[in-house]
């Protein structure tokens, strides 16, 4: 089978990196986290992971014909063209959809990120000519950037302030175009090959350290699954087709129960203590940690945050916010966090 037409490896199929599938998963669930950053050495499944994943969203609803790919379901979030239409009378149409991986390349310029206003026609006719851009593609998808920390500084900051306000706006010369860009954000790194600065790590809801699994049956087992995709794709989707329909349907089952998980006071507490005890800056860290552990009790079809669950979530929401002194081990120290959750 040619390698492009190649279905994705099973998202189920893959062996270890527990932080970085639960992490993708609660992303998907709640894309309100703020998108994910996995760091770690190549060959580690990163992006492989990232293709898996898409396989399991639900189809959406998308308007027939759109450009933005708006939910024909969220007209709140409709693109200027889509409101036009509905302005004028027009009837729009749903049309079934399949989520996709929309890829930012490295080399990407700020035009080809954002679009392109046509100044001229807008100064001169009032007429206003946009030209979409990756974040136009990535609307209602998932974007992912491959060795995002070899980004440019001003585009990683274009695509982070899309990611938190679910909107793209271009302005050239006093005209400004704005159009929906609500995306789960994926980005991958290898840290020998440079950092993305604090504010911008700030940015990101989680991240997740990877590195080659060093249990031997696991990394045999790594082996052995790599393999048989190589020799027949299709067999190996067959085989994990259940467990790919379980993950689906926890998806699903797991928004739904998203907005009703109840939050103990008690929990609003122990964050606070977390985020004070740890010299975190700002509130974006506790922000996210009680996103991040109520979508693991939906995950889990609970009804409410428990402390495992806070647990769970500071280690993927704090490390990257700890404040960095000099000379020190920047390590999570889970130990205390453990202290601070259960009063041990």
């Amino acid at each position: 089978m040619d390698q492009q037409n190649r279905r994705p490896f099973p998202f189920a199929a893959i062996s270890g990196q527990d932080d970085m599938k639960l992490a993708l998963l609660l992303n998907v669930i709640n894309p309100a986290i703020g998108g994910v950053l996995i760091r770690g050495e190549k060959g580690t499944a990163k992006s492989t992971a990232v293709r898996g994943l898409v396989e399991l969203l639900e189809e959406t609803n998308a308007v027939a014909d759109c450009r933005y790919h708006c939910n024909f379901d969220e007209p709140e979030f409709y693109c200027p063209e889509c409101k036009t239409r509905l302005e004028g009378q027009e009837t729009l149409s749903p049309v079934q959809r399949k989520k996709r991986v929309v890829e930012l390349p490295v080399s990407a310029t700020n035009d080809r990120v954002v679009g392109t206003l046509d100044i001229e026609r807008a100064l001169k006719e009032g007429v206003k000519v946009f030209e979409p851009g990756i974040l136009a593609e990535a609307n209602n998808n998932l974007l992912y950037i491959d060795e995002v920390n070899l980004l440019e500084d001003h585009v990683v900051d274009v695509l982070l302030d899309s990611a938190a306000m679910g909107v793209n706006t271009v302005e050239r010369e006093g005209v400004s175009y704005s159009h929906p860009a609500r995306f789960i954000l994926i980005g991958t790194m290898n840290p020998e090959e440079g950092d993305l600065r604090p504010q911008l790590l700030d940015r990101f809801g989680l991240v997740v350290q990877v590195r080659g699994e060093a249990e031997r049956s696991l990394r045999k087992e790594i082996i052995k699954r790599r393999l048989a995709y190589e020799q027949d794709a299709y067999a190996l989707a067959v085989a994990f087709a259940q467990e790919e329909d379980t993950l689906r349907k926890s998806i699903a089952r797991a928004r739904e129960l998203l907005p009703s998980i109840e939050v103990p006071e008690e929990i609003y507490d122990i964050a606070v203590d977390i985020g004070i005890a740890f010299e975190v800056d700002g509130h974006r860290a506790d922000i996210t940690l009680i996103k991040t552990a109520s979508t693991i009790s939906a995950l889990e079809a609970g009804t409410s945050v428990n402390r495992e669950h806070v647990l769970r979530a500071a280690t993927l929401a704090l490390p990257h916010r700890m404040r960095k002194h000099p000379f020190e081990d920047t390590t999570l120290d889970v130990q205390r966090i453990r202290e601070l959750v259960f009063n041990e």
